[in-house]
């Protein structure tokens, strides 16, 4: 049985190769997931108002403020299979 990294690893690796690409709104949710079960808390300054996708991504990942690196990755594991990929 894989370890929960290692399914979080793979699930990063098959949102790549889905059949047809979420919508911005999921797209933004796997971001965050992944940068908070990768990386933990949101860091960094918020980028500058002209830098809308940076920004959004940023809210996204603030959104998941307080959420716990495991947490952010079962989130993570079970979004991508809803997206239909193969892990």
């Amino acid at each position: 049985m894989s370890t929960e990294n290692e399914l979080f690893e793979s699930a990063s690796l098959a949102v790549k190769s889905l059949a047809q690409r979420p919508d911005d709104n999921t797209m933004l949710e796997l971001y965050a997931l992944y940068k908070q079960g990768s990386s933990g808390e949101l860091s960094g300054s918020k980028p500058g108002f002209f830098d809308f996708v940076g920004v959004a991504k940023y809210e996204a990942w603030e959104k998941l403020r307080g959420t716990s690196q495991e947490d952010a990755q079962s989130s993570y594991i079970e979004l991508v299979r809803k997206l239909g990929a193969d892990i």
